[in-house]
């Protein structure tokens, strides 16, 4: 296991160049980000300093040297927007909020898909089943902005029993989890439900119901943990998908995170911040994804990694 998560963190490595190679490559193709930066009107002096202060009169292939050999010293550059900081510590600062809004939304998504799902396979054709996949199809359909909005007129306005936004207690949180995180449930209760309408007519069930073994025990050790190992490979795919839909989300509900710090940056031009959020977003969906895999062995003994 130790040797896999070793080789796992080496193939990291070219997946990681190729990132920081891609968002190089886009931060150029979509125009000078000297111009990108400063107002249409900067005088040339001012653009040529800027430009000579990033190093950005140099080779291309100099400049991506020097951007990989600042990244790995953790200098992710300065941020134009606020004050010339360091862009790691700005981004390190709202980091936490985004982790515990993504946190949030996947508990909500695991229980509310965990529960729907193994109750609709479990009643396939009948009420509760008809209940889940309405849900899912809704869920599916609606985005996450609209979503949010409704939630919001409906329980922070009408009800007035919730914030409208910001960060603090735990109420503060319930609405953007449950808008992140109701996308995302729809998706795992569908995948669920198949899942384990799947497994439950294998052979080696009938053969343990066959044995006289109680119902939830045939249900839970054999059934429902064979089933999630469809189910957690898509969960660590849709944390991508969390991260992407928190930008929205964060948005709507003035949450303090990467995703808000996202839609400052594109509106001030600081190129420098958002590199550095997609870099550090992509590290956590490749982190998440290795933990997933190593799941599958706790889940699953038959499954080795030599």
């Amino acid at each position: 296991m130790i040797m896999f998560i070793l080789r796992r963190l080496l193939q990291m490595v070219p997946a990681v160049i190729g990132i920081t190679l891609i968002i190089f490559v886009l931060l150029r193709v979509s125009g000078d980000p000297v111009t990108l930066m400063l107002p249409e009107d900067a005088p040339q002096s001012q653009i040529d300093t800027l430009r000579q202060s990033l190093g950005l009169d140099r080779p291309l292939p100099e400049q991506y040297v020097i951007f990989l050999g600042n990244l790995v010293r953790g200098d992710f550059g300065r941020s134009i927007r606020y004050g010339n900081q360091p862009v790691l510590s700005i981004v390190a600062e709202r980091l936490p909020a985004t982790l515990q809004l993504s946190a949030a939304a996947m508990a909500v998504a695991l229980i509310i898909s965990l529960s729907a799902g193994i109750v609709a396979a479990l009643h396939r054709g009948r009420w509760p089943d008809h209940v889940a996949t309405v849900f899912s199809v809704l869920g599916e359909a609606m985005p996450n902005f609209w979503l949010g909005i409704m939630l919001i007129l409906v329980f922070s306005v009408q009800l007035q029993v919730l914030p409208v936004s910001g960060q603090g207690s735990l109420r503060n949180l319930l609405l953007p989890a449950v808008t992140l995180g109701a996308g995302l449930a729809a998706v795992l209760t569908r995948l669920m439900r198949s899942s384990l309408i799947e497994v439950l007519g294998q052979d080696y069930i009938r053969t343990a119901r066959a044995k006289g073994l109680h119902p939830r025990f045939v249900l839970f050790k054999h059934a429902i943990r064979n089933a999630l190992l469809a189910y957690l490979t898509v969960v660590g795919l849709q944390v991508a998908s969390l991260m992407a839909g928190s930008v929205v989300t964060e948005q709507v509900f003035a949450w303090p995170g990467i995703g808000l710090l996202a839609i400052q940056a594109i509106h001030s031009r600081d190129m420098a911040i958002l590199q550095a959020i997609v870099i550090i977003s992509s590290l956590i969906v490749m982190v998440t994804n290795l933990i997933v895999d190593v799941l599958y062995a706790v889940i699953d003994p038959r499954i080795q990694y030599s």
